[in-house]
C-alpha cells in the first residue's frame, strides 16, 4: 500500500458523514425529536474525527504523485487549500458536535440540546458541509479531468 492508495481508499469517510450528519440535522430541525438529533450530532463527530486522517495521508499522497505524468500539479494545490479549509471548520462541527451529543446524554436526558447548541451546531454543519463538497469536487478532478489523460506521453499507454 502507498499513501495515495490510503488516501483513496479513506477519503469518503467525512465526506459521506458530513453530508448524511447534515441531511439528518435538517430533519431534526425540522421534526424536532431527540432520536434524530442525537443521531445527526453523533454522525457529525465521526466526521470531525474521521478529517485528519484523511488531511494526513492526502499531504503524503501529494508528495507521492508529485512527479507522475498524468497529475496536473496546480489541481492538487487547489485540492490541498480547499483541504485546508475544511480540516478545521470539520473538526470544529465535530468538536460542537460531540459537546451537543455529551450534553443529550448527561445533562439533557429527556430533551433537545439547548437553542444556542442547536444554532452553532447548525451554522458549522452548513460551512463544512459546502467545504467538504468543493474538497470533494477539487479531488475528484485531480485524475478524473486531467488535461494529461487525453495526450499522454509517447511510451505511455492509455
Amino acid at each position: 500500500m502507498n499513501w495515495p492508495y490510503i488516501h483513496i481508499l479513506i477519503n469518503h469517510f467525512p465526506i459521506v458523514l458530513t453530508v448524511g450528519g447534515s441531511a439528518v440535522l435538517l430533519l431534526a430541525l425540522i421534526v424536532r425529536q431527540r432520536v434524530v438529533w442525537l443521531y445527526a450530532v453523533a454522525t457529525l463527530t465521526l466526521a470531525g474525527l474521521s478529517i485528519y486522517p484523511v488531511f494526513f495521508t492526502g499531504d503524503r499522497a501529494a508528495d507521492a504523485v508529485e512527479h507522475t505524468w498524468y497529475i496536473v500539479r496546480t489541481m492538487v494545490e487547489e485540492h490541498d487549500a480547499s483541504a485546508g479549509w475544511a480540516l478545521p471548520i470539520v473538526l470544529l462541527t465535530g468538536a460542537a458536535s460531540a459537546y451537543a451529543w455529551w450534553r443529550m446524554v448527561r445533562r439533557e436526558v429527556t430533551g433537545l440540546p439547548p437553542v444556542w447548541l442547536r444554532a452553532v451546531v447548525s451554522v458549522l454543519a452548513v460551512f463544512g458541509l459546502s467545504v467538504v463538497i468543493r474538497t470533494a469536487y477539487l479531488g475528484g478532478k485531480i485524475v478524473h479531468d486531467s488535461p494529461k489523460l487525453a495526450n499522454p506521453p509517447a511510451g505511455v499507454e492509455r
